[in-house]
């Protein structure tokens, strides 16, 4: 599967998942607000009826259900509830939508409105299960002498929320449809922007890119327009003698001092040679700014330094010719003993004859001739130690134009 098709499938999988979990959401909380709106409605129909003179009144009549029953059906069929039902405290029925059944029980429990306390809730019957409303009918005295039951079948009340449902369900569908249109947009502006790649060429480039920077011998920092490091590879941080991962986000002024910073902002094509620790590195860069403003800049950076250290000792190699040729040496002299003399006191200053014959293998006589040409032509100093006892010791030293 291409990854356009997966982004896309993953963000319709999200989007309908989302929209299908608020919809539920919004569904319990549309059915929650019905059945609460039908409580206040049959609380304030009951509290009515309860409270009615009418139907205090005929509490006392001979036929009570003869006047209640017309004032009950009128309360029902404009509250537009399933019934309203008046009882004693025995529980006799006074009033019901089915006149056979008024002089009979009621067919649930009455004890709560008896006990004088408001009863709603869920139960069943005669008219099948009903959502109702239950409230204490009180005389003069505030005794209670009846009951006061009016309700709406659940049948009528799931009616309702799923008339109310449709308008939610659209709005879900429209979303969906919305959403999905939505993904298509977001995964045709990621292809974008990574040049339309599958994820197994980014991967490959990646692992090429990583492979190329870590093992390359050159140094590597590139440098957004902000100043920040975005880039550094392992030969970089050997250069610059910090860690890579202190280098990611690091300020460029100050991680790379002011000499490569110059090179980075100017900008070298040809490569200039600079300093870094013992490093002698040459530094290329793209150069950091264009009219004036700073912009995203990389800066290359090449090891000279073992090519310094060759062109300085061909220099000092053909120096030590030319002093040669000009001068030459004195007779019973060699050419490579010279040479190793004077190594071995470049490496052992302030020596004596006997010392440096040790170190070259000669004798003392012999590296006191050696020592004392190289102190003739200006190539070592000699000095003498009055520290010894009996007669001061020759010390010679190499000069620091040797």
């Amino acid at each position: 599967m291409t990854l356009r098709m997966q982004l896309l499938a993953l963000q319709a999988l999200i989007v309908f998942l989302v929209t299908l979990g608020t919809g539920v959401a919004a569904g319990a909380f549309q059915e929650q607000a019905l059945r609460e709106s039908y409580k206040d409605r049959m609380q304030a129909v009951a509290q009515s009826v309860a409270q009615l003179p009418t139907v205090l009144d005929a509490f006392d009549d001979a036929d009570p259900s003869a006047t209640i029953q017309p004032v009950a059906e009128v309360i029902r069929k404009a509250s537009d509830l399933a019934y309203v039902v008046v009882a004693n405290a025995e529980g006799i029925r006074y009033s019901h939508p089915n006149p056979d059944l008024i002089g009979e029980p009621v067919s649930t429990d009455p004890s709560i409105p008896l006990s004088g306390k408001i009863y709603v809730g869920t139960q069943t019957g005669t008219l099948g299960p009903s959502w109702r409303v239950k409230v204490p009918i009180r005389d003069a005295e505030g005794v209670v002498i009846g009951t006061a039951s009016v309700g709406i079948l659940e049948s009528e009340l799931t009616a309702d929320f799923l008339g109310n449902l449709a308008w939610l369900i659209s709005a879900m569908l429209a979303a969906a449809v919305l959403g999905v249109f939505g993904a298509a947009w977001v995964t045709t502006v990621i292809r974008r922007r990574i040049y339309l790649l599958e994820p197994h060429q980014i991967a490959a480039l990646v692992k090429n890119q990583e492979t190329t920077l870590h093992r390359l011998s050159e140094g590597v920092v590139t440098v957004n327009g902000a100043g920040r490091i975005t880039l550094a590879n392992d030969a970089a941080a050997r250069f610059l003698g910090t860690p890579a991962e202190e280098l990611d986000g690091a300020d460029a002024a100050a991680a790379l001092g002011p000499e490569l910073y110059t090179v980075l902002r100017e900008g070298e094509s040809a490569g200039r040679p600079v300093i870094v620790g013992s490093h002698v590195l040459v530094a290329r860069s793209t150069g950091g700014e264009i009219d004036g403003a700073d912009v995203e800049a990389t800066l290359l950076l090449r090891d000279h330094t073992e090519l310094h250290d060759v062109v300085r000792r061909v220099e000092a190699a053909d120096a030590i010719i030319a002093f040669r040729q000009r001068f030459g040496l004195p007779k019973g002299l060699s050419a490579e003993t010279l040479d190793r003399v004077a190594a071995a006191l470049t490496a052992r200053p302030e020596s004596t004859a006997a010392e440096i014959g040790d170190d070259v293998l000669i004798s003392r006589v012999s590296a006191r001739r050696y020592l004392e040409h190289l102190a003739s032509s200006g190539r070592a100093v000699r000095t003498l130690d009055y520290s010894t006892k009996g007669r001061p010791s020759t010390r010679y030293r190499a000069t620091e134009s040797f």
